[in-house]
């Protein structure tokens, strides 16, 4: 398929699937014309990318997952640098919900000061 057809069928722009493919992420081969064609399993590669990156993981950070992104990649026992990368990216989330909820506190108690 075309890489119009990737994005049609995953919901990612053609630019990101290129940046994908430049990332290793993702393979295609040129036709005679240049343009990109992609297997059926990119569709599948694309949505566990996408379900990575919504879950907090950079580009980078879903290296180490290459190897189940082809599957349902929740249900493939994760190496132990991808458990790892799983673990730091956690502690970002919780440091940010953490500082979220810290200026919401904040900004709550300098409301309720001014509402009195």
């Amino acid at each position: 398929m075309h890489i119009g057809e990737l994005a049609r069928r995953t919901g990612v722009s053609a630019r990101a699937l290129r940046h994908y493919e430049q990332a290793g992420l993702i393979a295609s081969v040129r036709a005679a014309n240049g343009y990109r064609v992609y297997e059926e399993v990119a569709v599948a590669r694309v949505w566990n990318i996408r379900y990575l990156l919504d879950a907090g993981f950079t580009l980078d950070d879903v290296s180490p997952f290459r190897d189940c992104l082809d599957g349902d990649v929740s249900a493939v026992p994760p190496s132990a640098r991808a458990l790892e990368i799983a673990r730091e990216r956690l502690a970002v989330i919780d440091a940010r919900i953490a500082a979220q909820t810290a200026a919401r506190d904040r900004l709550a108690k300098a409301l309720a000061a001014r509402s009195s």
